[in-house]
């Protein structure tokens, strides 16, 4: 009677775990692609890289020849104008080199331009998809582009579509 007990008490236990952690996953990549916003905000992006990169090349194309002509003319010049000249163009690689970082650095004008336009999709796509997750009653909701590894998801779980209706937009619609 007493191993009886335990069996059923197991197999519950066993049934009552699985039924209590219910989860899905969504496709990040996917939702943003649908989204209007985010495409013009990563069109915005590449045009301000290229053109930060564009001020960057002729910087360093400036570096470029001035040291040219230094060789050049090096055979020429005194000691004194050759100190001067190499001053000239280790500052002017300086001041390069910090202008690319200002412009491209982790707290660079591009990635703090990057986190004004795309931090509030992110947080739009976060309630939306916290909303499916409260409607569908979910525990977790995993992003399939994560650091998570899953080695297989099961498309019946993929809320993507759900997460994409929750915003006002079309499944399957993407954003030019």
């Amino acid at each position: 009677m007493k191993k009886i007990i335990l069996v059923l008490f197991f197999t519950f236990s066993a049934f009552t775990a699985a039924l209590a952690q219910r989860f899905a996953y969504v496709d990040s990549d996917y939702i943003l692609k649908h989204i209007p916003d985010y495409a013009s905000s990563q069109k915005q992006l590449a045009a301000l890289s290229d053109q930060y990169q564009k001020e960057v090349d002729g910087r360093f194309q400036e570096i470029d020849r001035l040291y040219k002509a230094y060789q050049a003319d090096q055979v020429l010049m005194t000691p004194e104008m050759r100190k001067r000249r190499e001053a000239e163009i280790v500052e002017k690689e300086k001041a390069a080199k910090d202008f690319q970082r200002q412009k491209f650095g982790p707290d660079g004008e591009l990635s703090q331009k990057s986190t004004s336009l795309i931090k509030p999709i992110q947080d739009k796509v976060s309630k939306a998809v916290q909303a499916v997750a409260e409607s569908e009653n979910l525990d977790m909701i995993f992003d399939k582009n994560s650091e998570v590894i899953m080695l297989y998801a099961s498309p019946r779980y993929n809320k993507s579509d759900d997460v994409i209706t929750r915003l006002g937009l079309k499944p399957g619609v993407l954003a030019k």
